[in-house]
């Protein structure tokens, strides 16, 4: 047995679509006059929020140190394995000989980043930091592999808040 469901009398204005049509025609007028929110991206740069995570890159002390020591952490805690870390020996001649090992070769593949910052949080030498960087493009997959020189050189020098390796540096020639 079928059901017969009863439809309600349209009036002219909803036959017609009119109210529709209208209601239609005022958005697009409302916001063809409106200021525009759209930004030409190469010439300006969006504002960014404080705590942005960007790219990772790494950073050198105000001493022009380089604040990697290779504990390799980050590389344990990247949940993506974007991270390759190779230690190796500080050279005996060097002024950072006190230290025990520097990494010979830190790369971080960007086509496998996640920018989720667990790099930034494991690091006990705030030697890895999330740049603003967001803009991250190569024409190959090589191009996304940055190296050691590479991250430096986008990083800059963040200076240290304690000081640490120049006491160190002091008790160990005090030491001798």
């Amino acid at each position: 047995m079928a059901i017969i469901v009863e439809r309600k009398r349209l009036s002219f204005w909803e036959r017609t679509y009119l109210p529709q049509i209208f209601s239609g025609l005022y958005i697009t007028i409302k916001n063809f006059f409106s200021p525009k929110v759209t930004l030409e991206y190469p010439d300006q740069r969006p504002v960014l929020p404080v705590g942005y995570r960007g790219a990772p890159v790494l950073v050198s002390d105000s001493n022009g140190r380089n604040k990697c020591v290779s504990c390799q952490l980050c590389e344990f805690v990247c949940p993506s394995k974007a991270i390759k870390v190779t230690p190796s020996a500080i050279p005996e001649d060097s002024e950072y000989a006190f230290i025990e090992k520097g990494p010979s070769e830190f790369q971080i593949d960007m086509s496998r980043c996640i920018f989720c910052g667990y790099c930034q949080e494991a690091c006990p030498e705030q030697a890895i930091v999330m740049s603003t960087e967001f803009s991250i493009n190569a024409y190959s997959r090589a191009g996304l592999l940055r190296k050691k020189n590479d991250l430096y050189k986008s990083g800059g020098v963040v200076p240290d808040r304690i000081m640490k390796w120049q006491k160190v540096k002091e008790n160990s020639q005090k030491g001798k």
